[in-house]
Order: structure tokens, then C-alpha cells, then sequence
């Protein structure tokens, strides 16, 4: 089973940056007697009342996907030898206010199954 341990959230105002992180216990996983590697790490959010959405994710190899509005504002990346991707967030706004979660073992059009427990970040304006 794979688990994935967010931290990084927190309280900040409008224009602030924050880095979040993700480490996973491991990235690959068994299922009817076969083994599967994790290639693609994402971040998502949710804010109240809205759906989760995607934010960013990342292959293995470091390719990478943005939502729209993420573009040129946030970066994510990855340590494969920690096991660890990271969400820079620059240039905040009070709409980023969501509990992000991490992500592994999707595509760049859909979620996987693994999921943290979710990081709460806050925008004050």
C-alpha cells in the first residue's frame, strides 16, 4: 500500500509563496499478483463546495502538466530518490485557498488511487 504524507500548508497572504511536499512510502504497488510502478505524481485541490481539481503533475522523467491557472505561478517537481514531489506556489491569491492533496499512480487526465491526507493552505486577502 502505497502511502503519501503531505506537509508545507499553511497561512499566507495574497502575493506569499509556499512549497508543499508529498513523500511516498514507496512508489510502486502490488494487485493481483502483479506489480505496478507509480510514473506519474500529481497535486490536486479542493476548495469548500467545489470539486477536486487538478493542479500539476509530473512523470517520473519530469514531464510535466498545469492547470491553466497554475501556469507561470506554481512548479512542481521531484526528488526520485526521496520518493518526494514538491508544489511551489508563488504569487498566491485567496482563490488558491483549498486543501491540496498528493496524488500517485495516475495519468495527466485522470487520479490514481493513491492519496494523502490532504495539506490545508489559506490566502488571507
Amino acid at each position: 500500500q502505497v502511502q503519501l504524507v503531505e506537509s508545507g500548508g499553511d497561512l499566507v497572504e495574497t502575493g506569499g509563496s509556499l512549497k508543499l511536499s508529498c513523500a511516498a512510502s514507496e512508489l510502486a504497488f502490488s494487485t493481483s499478483g502483479f506489480i505496478f510502478s507509480i510514473n506519474v505524481m500529481a497535486w490536486y485541490r479542493q476548495a469548500p463546495g467545489t470539486r477536486r481539481e487538478l493542479v500539476a503533475a509530473i512523470t517520473g522523467r519530469g514531464r510535466t502538466v498545469y492547470a491553466d491557472s497554475m501556469k507561470g505561478r506554481f512548479t512542481i517537481s521531484r526528488d526520485n530518490a526521496k520518493n518526494t514531489v514538491y508544489l511551489q506556489m508563488n504569487s498566491l491569491r485567496p482563490e488558491d485557498t483549498a486543501v491540496y492533496y498528493c496524488n500517485a499512480g495516475g495519468d495527466f487526465s485522470k487520479p490514481g488511487y493513491h492519496w494523502g491526507q490532504g495539506t490545508q493552505v489559506t490566502v488571507s486577502s
